[in-house]
């Protein structure tokens, strides 16, 4: 199984002068793509019992997730107003002690050990007291054997102390076996380096695989063996609302599928095994841009 712990949310997305409220958060819609891809996937956060939560169990149902290790809470659903500028997102998230927000250590349920991989990221690792409790939920999966992935997606219009995020950050790059990062996460990680330096670099760290995102320029898998670059398929684009988040499923679906989903696996990596994976991940980032909303594709779609 795949796990993915961090945000689900609300997006209240702009519409003919008011806002439409969809299912969405980071980490929920790569848990949703996961399913849609035929992935075995799973989904831990709170989730509440407000009609908000129940919007977003729906599409995780239908897409074939596992919901059993959410914690259930009547803590209200976070919200997230979009922003749209030529297509592109911004965000402004009400979240004060809602369900995802307070998620706290002593909610982490047992894990099994179906797991194989942990997918975290987005703003689930720079709030608390949340934050503190993925960094746990990600050092006890490592410590089971499960391949750590961390997407940073990193938002600094919601950082509050910088020093606090940079150094979780680093923990958690130390710990993962890959990381993916944009070149504007790069920036601001490493502001006097090129992203390109600083993907290259990280692999010091500890990761087995670096992917670095381009926007509309494609994406490159750094590893030891060296890199490998796919462009971006060319799409008429609605909006880039979970494009990320589908990417991250397509490569981990891949990954898997390929049988190179372990930790062993990964340091054996190769340039076919990766053209492959950046491939379904591509073309599933292209669906989900070509319509409005994180509406990742599935399978049959592609």
């Amino acid at each position: 199984m795949i796990l993915c712990c961090g945000e689900s949310l609300i997006d209240m997305l702009p519409e003919g002068g008011a806002f439409l409220p969809l299912p969405g958060g980071s980490v929920y819609n790569t848990a949703v793509a996961l399913g849609r891809l035929g992935a075995d996937a799973g989904y831990l956060w709170p989730l509440s019992t407000d009609d908000f939560g129940a919007a977003l169990r729906g599409p995780l149902d239908k897409a074939g997730v596992d919901m059993s290790l959410c914690p259930e809470t009547a803590r209200l659903t976070t919200l997230a107003f979009v922003f749209l500028n030529d297509g592109n997102a911004s965000y402004s998230f009400y979240d004060e002690g809602t369900a995802g927000r307070m998620f706290d250590s002593a909610e982490i349920p047992a894990l099994p050990d179906t797991i194989d991989a942990l997918f975290i990221g987005g703003i689930s690792l720079i709030q608390e007291p949340c934050g503190s409790t993925v960094e746990e939920m990600a050092q006890r999966a490592s410590e089971k054997g499960a391949v750590i992935m961390v997407d940073l997606n990193i938002r600094p219009s919601l950082i509050d102390d910088e020093r606090a995020t940079r150094d979780r950050l680093e923990g958690l790059m130390r710990i993962a076996d890959i990381v993916k990062m944009s070149d504007e996460d790069a920036t601001w990680l490493f502001p006097d380096h090129a992203p390109a330096d600083t993907a290259v670099q990280l692999l010091d760290l500890g990761p087995r695989l670096i992917l670095r995102t381009h926007g509309s320029e494609g994406a490159t898998a750094i590893y030891r063996g060296g890199d490998v670059h796919r462009p971006a398929d060319q799409v008429e684009v609605a909006d880039t609302i979970g494009a990320g988040d589908t990417f991250n499923a397509g490569l981990l679906t891949a990954l898997s599928e390929s049988g190179k989903l372990s930790k062993t696996a990964l340091d054996g990596l190769d340039d076919e095994t990766l053209r492959d994976a950046l491939d379904l991940a591509g073309r599933s980032a292209a669906v989900t841009v070509s319509r409005a909303g994180a509406n990742p594709p599935w399978r049959d779609e592609l």
